[in-house]
């Protein structure tokens, strides 16, 4: 390491050279103070074996972006979380913040840059969306030696907006939705309904389901369809559903209505017997679902709601949050925070089986409340 005086035509400049590694490096300035604070700088790092974020952090921010998406982004994240990353990035980050190098990011500059957005008029779910994934392309910045920390990490970022409330559907609502199935001619869609419903899958793990994957008593999950390809499951764990007895009577229906498949057939085939496609689950829920769903008076419904009648329906027998949460395929903490004012509603009713409630709704096709939770009437507890 030196600092050098160097003559040129026009001016003298002060150089400051270094070896990193099997590279020599260089780095010219206009004042001496500047070159020796340098020098200094490149002493200190080496001793502190951080040398390599001098150089490494002069790559661009769209540069790094780029690096991260291919290195990190695309083996470790779902389709859909990258094309929504993509779409963040192209649209509020990459003219802002792009152009910078990684050594010129501060907390002040991405304070500077939510302060952007906002004039710009994006909304707070946005703004944070988009500091959460700049904070995350950091993260890995540090991981990777380009940085020696990561500046959007102190940021604070606009509060996560409160989800509505939870309204699970009640059975007497689903029987509804499968007996308009049932009169159009549509066993495959009204057992796809009671699969949603009755045993709380996500759309792309009832999609993904094969004959195998049905047992005496449970149903296995440990794959779900995205973007037409199966793949494993949103939480990456594979897990057990009890199969209640009107779902097995209505898949039992279903496999015979289809001919006794092969065993290892998809239960919900798409066309060809292949895997849905995202265009084929987008036409299905538009053209088949919501009319369904809206002369059940259940018009702001989607399949995605079904899962949480499920859920109501555990919480209804009395069984435990892990349970819940084990079933559901997430988080005791999730489970509490997502259904905690229906954990409220139910804690001083009378215990009621999932296979009654549904029997109850099946034999009574009287309309109950579209919203209340399984198990909260009077009817139900004393029929």
């Amino acid at each position: 390491m030196s600092v050098m005086k160097i003559k040129r035509k026009t001016k003298t400049v002060w150089r400051v050279h270094w070896r990193e590694g099997t590279h020599h490096r260089t780095r010219h300035f206009d004042r001496k103070h500047d070159a020796v604070l340098y020098d200094a700088e490149v002493k200190r790092r080496k001793q502190l074996g951080d040398l390599h974020t001098l150089t490494a952090s002069r790559q661009t921010l769209a540069a790094f972006a780029e690096e991260w998406f291919q290195l990190y982004a695309v083996p470790n994240l779902a389709q859909a979380t990258q094309r929504s990353y993509a779409t963040l990035w192209d649209a509020h980050a990459l003219t802002r913040l792009g152009g910078y190098q990684l050594r010129e990011l501060t907390p002040e500059t991405i304070t500077r840059f939510r302060g952007q957005l906002e004039h710009a008029g994006i909304g707070p779910s946005s703004t944070r969306r988009t500091l959460v994934l700049l904070q995350g392309m950091l993260e890995r910045a540090v991981e990777w030696r380009r940085l020696s920390a990561n500046p959007a990490k102190t940021v604070k970022k606009p509060p996560q907006q409160r989800k509505k409330a939870i309204r699970p559907l009640a059975p007497a609502t689903i029987e509804q939705i499968r007996r308009h199935l049932l009169a159009k001619k549509r066993p495959r869609d009204a057992t796809l309904i009671s699969v949603l419903a009755y045993a709380g899958l996500r759309p792309g793990e009832a999609l993904a389901l094969t004959w195998n994957h049905i047992h005496e008593h449970t149903l296995l999950i440990e794959q779900a369809i995205a973007f037409g390809e199966v793949k494993e499951t949103k939480t990456g764990q594979r897990r057990t559903v009890r199969l209640l007895t009107p779902l097995a009577h209505d898949l039992n229906e279903w496999r015979l209505a289809s001919g006794r498949p092969d065993r290892t057939a998809l239960v919900f085939p798409g066309r060809n017997g292949q895997p849905w496609t995202d265009d084929a689950w987008r036409s299905w829920r538009r053209k088949v679902f919501q009319p369904a769903a809206t002369a059940a008076h259940a018009s702001d419904a989607t399949p995605y709601h079904l899962r949480h009648s499920y859920i109501s329906l555990l919480i209804a027998e009395g069984k435990t949050i892990v349970e819940v949460a084990r079933q559901a395929g997430h988080s005791p903490t999730i489970t509490l925070t997502s259904y905690a004012h229906i954990i409220d509603e139910l804690t001083d009713s009378t215990r009621r089986s999932a296979e009654a409630e549904i029997r109850h709704a099946r034999n009574n096709p009287i309309p109950r409340n579209t919203t209340q939770p399984a198990g909260s009437d009077k009817e139900a507890r004393t029929a």
